[in-house]
């Protein structure tokens, strides 16, 4: 089985930690900072287990997702500190770890891990493609927390 690869990283923004995990944890419809839409399965609330798709754009009042896009669930969530997701495609695996914690007055301090898992090709593959994929997954985690406050500034007051 491949080694998986990981890679984390930690920022501080100015928003109350609250604020920053509904921006955050709480799967809306549709994030336009990333262009993702996600449907959730069932009305509930969210917690270890719900279950989610994820497509790439802004989904139309009452369109379905097409057949074969990725699919995920939430696998560890405790309110307002940690929020853990598994996004499972066709050839690889996803898994993103977002931890708050405070940092002084009405300030957050945002780590988040992403670990990718290949689930195609052999040792020899993997290994000569570890180097490649560790920038990625990298640049993945630089690029999320490079929009930390994109995704705060989106919410709406209240």
């Amino acid at each position: 089985m491949p080694q998986p690869v990981t890679a984390s990283g930690t920022r501080e923004v100015p928003y109350d930690r609250g604020r920053v995990w509904k921006a955050l944890a709480v799967l809306a419809p549709y994030c336009a900072v990333c262009d993702v839409s996600y449907v959730v399965d069932g009305a509930g609330a969210l917690g270890p287990g719900t279950r989610f798709v994820c497509v790439p754009g802004r989904l139309a009042d009452g369109e379905e997702p097409k057949a074969g896009a990725p699919q995920g669930e939430i696998v560890e969530w405790e309110p307002r500190r940690r929020v853990t997701t598994r996004l499972e495609l066709t050839p690889e695996t996803w898994t993103t770890r977002i931890e708050l914690d405070d940092a002084g007055a009405g300030a957050t301090r945002v780590t988040i891990a992403v670990k990718h898992e290949a689930r195609t090709g052999g040792r020899l593959v993997q290994r000569l493609l570890r180097r490649s994929v560790l920038q990625m997954v990298q640049r993945t985690v630089d690029g999320e927390l490079d929009k930390l406050p994109q995704h705060v500034e989106h919410l709406p007051e209240g």
